[in-house]
């Protein structure tokens, strides 16, 4: 059975490989153990703690095959961005450039530096493994978050975000990057990338350009990239798309990938999840859901066909996928149709 559960300690060699496989463009997992072994301990802090609103917490979640107990994917929720670093994007808007005079009227696209964003829960670093990309599983290692938001909202924004990976080439080569890099930075893509990865992002605030740039300044190939996202990245837009994520102009600082938002309640699986309480019997549905407990710490999700009972708020599962969850008979669970 393949399962979602909150990392621990012992995954750190899981999640170093991981890091390894998602090559550039990855922020949030550096290919570097004591930051690793950091961001983990972070995040058994942030499960383990008692929280009444949103602040710097980091759930890092990964993905078990039960039969193999092989680690083939993780995923994440940062709590509230920008908080103790600065979180940096660009916002793609306009200006006018006018004469009444001469008849002139322009209308020219800028990228401005800003930290809109701050405070902003954010879905992040998600991986799947090459062998387990199938059976919906790279839907599930998404989806499976909104389940733990809608059960625990009072530990995230309201705001939910996600910076989607920009155009880079097999070696890292980000055309965007690769404009600011001749003019202000002096300082290849994977650099700068791994820099902000660990938490060395000064560089940004010292270096980047204080004042908007017109884009129509820059190279064609960066232009041609902004607000693009890396052929690998494409199924998971379209997947935050139909969850009711939307594009508002705001690009990373680095790759000019899009960052999408919404608000919590617009969240499509958010709102279609139902809460139910168990029963343990022989299912007969061929009905497929994603599940999960009501637990933190303990937080468990899953696949599973299962029978829903929604005039009791009652749902049928078998002892195995009770198991999976570490639930009991008359414990509350969450889910939604897969």
């Amino acid at each position: 059975m393949i399962i979602v559960r909150p990392i621990k300690k012992s995954d750190l060699k899981a999640l170093y490989r991981i890091a390894e496989d998602s090559g550039h463009g990855f922020t949030s997992l550096p290919v570097n153990e004591k930051l690793l072994q950091q961001r983990i301990k972070h995040a058994e802090d942030s499960f383990a703690k008692d929280v009444k609103e949103a602040g710097n917490e980091g759930y890092l979640f990964v993905m078990e095959d039960t039969e193999t107990g092989e680690v083939v994917g993780t995923s994440g929720i940062e709590a509230a961005v920008g908080l103790d670093d600065a979180f940096y994007h660009y916002h793609l808007g306009k200006v006018v450039h006018s004469s009444r005079e001469l008849n002139i009227y322009n209308t020219v696209e800028i990228l401005s530096l800003c930290n809109d964003y701050t405070g902003a829960s954010e879905i992040c670093t998600l991986f799947l493994s090459d062998s387990h990309r199938k059976n919906n599983n790279g839907r599930f290692l998404s989806r499976f978050r909104f389940l733990f938001i809608a059960e625990h909202k009072e530990r995230f924004s309201d705001t939910i975000i996600a910076e989607m990976r920009g155009i880079s080439d097999e070696n890292g080569n980000s055309p965007f990057w690769q404009w600011l890099e001749e003019h202000f930075f002096s300082m290849d893509f994977p650099t700068a990338d791994y820099l902000t990865g660990i938490g060395k992002k000064v560089f940004i605030a010292e270096l980047m350009p204080k004042y908007p740039i017109y884009v129509s300044l820059l190279s064609k190939e960066a232009q041609a990239v902004i607000d693009k996202v890396h052929p690998k990245t494409v199924p998971a837009l379209r997947l935050l798309e139909a969850e009711g994520f939307a594009r508002r102009g705001y690009v990373d600082i680095f790759d000019g990938g899009p960052t999408v938002e919404s608000h919590v309640n617009n969240i499509r699986t958010v709102n279609h999840s139902k809460r139910c309480q168990v029963i343990i019997d022989e299912v007969h549905s061929t009905d497929n859901y994603i599940i999960c407990n009501s637990k933190v710490a303990d937080f468990r999700a899953t696949q599973a066909q299962l029978s829903l009972r929604e005039t009791a708020n009652q749902v049928v599962i078998s002892q195995a996928v009770a198991d999976a969850l570490m639930v009991s008979e008359g414990d509350w669970v969450r889910l939604v149709t897969n």
